[in-house]
């Protein structure tokens, strides 16, 4: 399939500090044809038509009314994340655009680290290793 035809998908950025992690870019490069922000920025009248879905990263691009609106096309709207609280569902409904989210992508890190957590403090794990750093007692 050409590029041109797999559906267009905003991204705030590949990349850097808060674009989609490059390894994920890789992956989703199989399936859309990625456009950043800034390429949707610099020629917004052409990329508007295309794009049909956001993915939104690390609470990033913001959907607001004003992105909606200059979206014409846009079907989905897809948060790499468990919750959506930072999403205004209603007014993203009103534009009869879908949310997607991930709900238990992180469910086992999760327990993990709650368990983890619980040990180290049944097992005073903290207090044992900074009693570490102080050297021998004599």
């Amino acid at each position: 399939m050409a590029e041109e035809e797999l559906p267009a998908i905003l991204v705030l950025d590949i990349g850097g500090t808060h674009g989609v992690l490059e390894d994920l870019a890789v992956l989703l490069k199989k399936h859309f044809h990625l456009i950043t922000m800034k390429e949707f920025l610099g020629n917004k009248e052409e990329m508007s038509k295309k794009i049909q879905s956001v993915f939104v990263f690390d609470c990033r691009p913001t959907i607001d009314r004003e992105l909606l609106e200059s979206l014409p096309n846009l079907k989905v709207i897809g948060n790499s994340g468990v919750g959506v609280d930072h999403l205004d569902l209603k007014m993203i409904s009103s534009f009869g655009v879908k949310v997607t989210n991930t709900p238990h992508a992180v469910s086992d890190p999760t327990a993990d680290i709650g368990m983890a957590l619980m040990l180290a403090s049944a097992r005073r794990l903290v207090e044992g290793n900074a009693l570490n750093f102080l050297g021998p007692s004599l």
